[in-house]
């Protein structure tokens, strides 16, 4: 995924992202959005992954955004009063910034959310596996979507020992367990054929 900036408008494009790719938009993200306020959120789709509902993206308004982080592949975007948006990014969305005045609409942009200072946050997605959800309480890393990961493995918990350790306990192929988010997140097919050819394990 590259970010490019071309008269004034933000994008990040990504195809089949992993680790690398999300912390990028987060990091595009922060440089952009951080204490700007929803004002207005138009979904455009009825279903993503999963359903999307509408009516609970409205109680979002007015909302100030405080914080970007990254689980994974996983988005999380905390607004106040305990709020955040959990976003995955599936297999071909995009999340562009873009001048409100100038936005328009295209094909696949399924969830709009504008922002004061002339800023909108768009979402495009052709194939729909991507999702938002909503989370209300204080720790998303509960959510059903997030408890069950593993260490990242740009931490010092993820070392020779711990990967041993985990290998040590089943009789999968290599790639199948760098690839299980319960044992290291963000892993996907790109990203684990290329480590293990770098390291002559075929």
């Amino acid at each position: 995924m590259l970010p490019y900036s071309h008269s004034n408008v933000y994008s990040y494009i990504e195809f089949m992202p992993e680790l690398p790719e999300v912390e990028t938009v987060r990091r595009g993200l922060i440089k952009n959005v951080i204490g700007k306020t929803l004002q207005d959120i138009g979904v455009n789709t009825d279903k993503l992954r999963y359903p999307l509902d509408k009516v609970s993206f409205e109680t979002l308004k007015n909302k100030s955004i405080k914080e970007v982080l990254r689980r994974g592949k996983h988005l999380i975007i905390f607004l106040e009063d305990d709020l955040q948006l959990i976003v995955h990014l599936g297999m071909s969305g995009v999340v562009k910034i873009q001048p409100t005045n100038s936005y328009q609409k295209v094909k696949h942009d399924h969830i709009v959310i504008t922002l004061n200072d002339n800023l909108s946050i768009i979402y495009n997605d052709p194939r729909k596996f991507g999702y938002w959800l909503i989370n209300t309480t204080s720790n998303p890393l509960e959510h059903k979507v997030l408890i069950t990961h593993g260490v990242e493995p740009l931490t010092d918990d993820f070392n020779a020992k711990y990967l041993l350790a985990k290998l040590f306990k089943t009789t999968r192929k290599i790639k199948q367990t760098i690839m299980d988010n319960s044992i290291v997140v963000g892993v996907g097919n790109i990203y684990a054929s290329e480590a293990l050819f770098d390291s002559n394990i075929l």
